[in-house]
């Protein structure tokens, strides 16, 4: 971003609020010539990029770079010179988002659709910088994503102070999630009277969820770059990542059972574990997965404050299965 733009606008803004509305459109019936003497007559406002192959519907359905357009035979169709798969910005994002998306993919510009893939405008990389000069020089282009992570990381910098009120907050999940974990430890008392073993086991059943829940974490707040999540998606993810969790689950569980069961030679101690690892690993993942989506559906930063939230209820979920099982077991 240049000074003047970094002051003009917000990280948290809608990226709708910075479109340009009159990008340079074809059809994809055209042929180039067609195509070219529809731009010369109705000039798109701004500068040129790319041109956006849109249906009568406004869907998108391709994509033409300049110079493609230009060196094409008069003849050929834009269907046929089109890229088809092309990379858009949902319009729910925020400048934020949209800016992830020029440093991961390194474009000049993207197309700004809607849930039915309209495009609403096109935003390019001037949103961010002025400095744009000659886009057909690959080494200054690198120059200008580069600039733009600068000015991101410039604008993200904040003070100690600052950087305290915006972390404390969420480090009192971990430290909320670790008392009730102790209170949860001395209500099942009872049980560990019986079976002392069961104490030994609960740093690696805790350890063995915390991993999975982080593992999982890390995975949804890749997946969540540039967009927010439906109701729809978040289940399909659950789905998955609960699978994925019960296999982590039981071939982590058996291992330690193992090494209970030839170290204790108690079946009971193994059962607990056998059903403890399995069930707060399972959790574990679901969580992983749940919270960043649930934090950025209610307009929460997922990268501050899911691991502690995810880690909080992780233990006291583990916990309670490891628990209950454990006075079931013990109990029959």
């Amino acid at each position: 971003m240049s000074s003047g733009m970094t002051n003009q606008i917000e990280l948290d803004d809608p990226i709708l609020m910075y479109i340009r509305p009159g990008f340079a459109r074809l059809h994809p019936e055209q042929t180039v010539r067609e195509a070219l003497d529809y731009v010369r007559t109705n000039p798109p406002e701004g500068r040129i990029v790319y041109f956006y192959v849109v249906d009568s519907s406004e869907r998108l359905c391709g994509v033409v770079p300049t110079r493609r357009l230009l060196l094409s035979a008069e003849t050929s169709k834009v269907a046929d010179i089109m890229i088809q798969k092309v990379l858009a910005i949902p319009a729910l994002a925020t400048v934020l988002e949209a800016c992830e998306f020029f440093l991961l993919h390194k474009l000049l510009a993207f197309p700004v659709i809607d849930a039915d893939r309209r495009v609403l405008g096109v935003v390019d990389i001037e949103l961010y910088t002025e400095e744009l000069a000659d886009l057909e020089r690959r080494e200054e282009s690198d120059d200008l994503f580069q600039l733009i992570g600068v000015h991101l990381s410039e604008t993200n910098r904040v003070s100690a102070w600052m950087s305290f009120l915006g972390r404390f907050p969420w480090l009192l999940a971990n430290i909320g999630g670790g008392i009730l974990a102790a209170f949860l430890t001395g209500i099942f008392e009872a049980e560990l009277q019986k079976a002392v073993a069961l104490a030994l086991f609960i740093p690696v059943v805790l350890a063995l969820a915390e991993s999975v829940a982080i593992q999982s974490v890390s995975l949804a707040l890749q997946s969540l770059h540039g967009k927010r999540p439906t109701l729809a998606e978040l289940l399909s993810k659950l789905k998955v990542e609960a699978t994925t969790g019960a296999l982590l689950g039981l071939a982590c569980a058996f291992s330690v059972a193992l090494v209970a069961t030839l170290w204790l030679w108690n079946p009971q101690v193994s059962s607990c574990l056998v059903g403890g690892i399995t069930g707060g690993v399972t959790c574990a993942a679901v969580i992983g997965v749940a919270v960043p989506n649930l934090l950025r559906l209610l307009s929460r930063d997922p990268k501050v404050a899911a691991g502690p939230v995810a880690l909080a209820l992780t233990d006291m979920v583990t916990l309670l299965i490891y628990f209950l099982l454990a006075r079931f077991i013990l109990a029959a």
